[in-house]
């Protein structure tokens, strides 16, 4: 299946110096006026048109030219995913706003992240006031992430090494989990960390088939009520969930 240019995300993974200062911010605010474009395109699917201002606001101040390998500086503010390579990319802006709308976020809450990829999706929740626990799977990656989150001054974010699928116990639970890498069925692990009303978004589907961004609330009886938001395409979960 084809997606539009704009519906397209997948994960991340790398970093990348500051350039020329004044160019980033003119740039970032121009993909802020195209995430607020492609919400509106998106509205049929997704139930709203337009994003919250505060996570818009977060978008318009994290800067992801310092998550993202040198190389691809000049097109950091694009509204597309960028590929990094060893098959890896950044997730497109639209989506990264996206998913954060979707969690509904309040400052304080304590969100876990499957899969920190550059950390540039860490970054934005916590720029929205979020207690950002992230697990990634390749420690290589984890440790550029704590550079590039240190570097941009989100150093309260934590970091682990580990299998998503089992999250993150010792920490839950958890008012909110995003996963940036679509298994195929919700990891009951997650279900388990994630208080009763909290919200998880999450890709769901094979790679190479057909995926959907899902947002599902946790009921008082452990169950989980799910809503399909958007097709998607991101890079498969690995690690445990590979072999389910």
């Amino acid at each position: 299946m084809n997606f539009p240019r704009w519906l397209i995300a997948m994960a991340i993974l790398s970093w990348f110096p500051v350039g020329a200062a004044a160019d980033f911010d003119a740039a970032r605010r121009q993909m802020a006026v195209e995430i607020a474009a492609d919400a509106a395109r998106a509205a049929t699917w997704t139930g709203r048109e337009e994003l919250s201002p505060r996570v818009m606001a977060a978008m318009g101040k994290v800067e992801r030219h310092r998550f993202v390998p040198a190389a691809l500086a000049p097109q950091a503010y694009l509204n597309r995913p960028l590929p990094i390579g060893d098959g890896q990319t950044i997730s497109q802006p639209f989506i990264v706003a996206l998913m954060s709308d979707l969690l509904d976020l309040s400052p304080g809450d304590k969100v876990l992240e499957v899969g920190t990829g550059s950390g540039y999706q860490a970054a934005v929740l916590a720029e929205l006031g979020a207690r950002v626990f992230s697990i990634e799977i390749l420690a290589g990656l984890s440790r550029e992430a704590d550079r590039a989150l240190r570097a941009t001054g989100y150093s309260g974010v934590l970091l682990r090494v580990g299998d998503g699928w089992a999250g993150w116990p010792e920490q839950a639970p958890f008012d909110a989990i995003v996963v940036t890498a679509a298994p195929e069925t919700i990891p009951p692990p997650l279900v388990d960390q994630l208080r009763v009303g909290g919200r998880m978004v999450i890709p769901l589907g094979p790679q190479g088939a057909a995926q959907e961004l899902v947002v599902a609330e946790k009921q008082a009886d452990g169950g989980m009520v799910r809503r399909r938001v958007l097709p998607v395409a991101f890079v498969p979960f690995t690690g445990e969930g590979a072999r389910r």
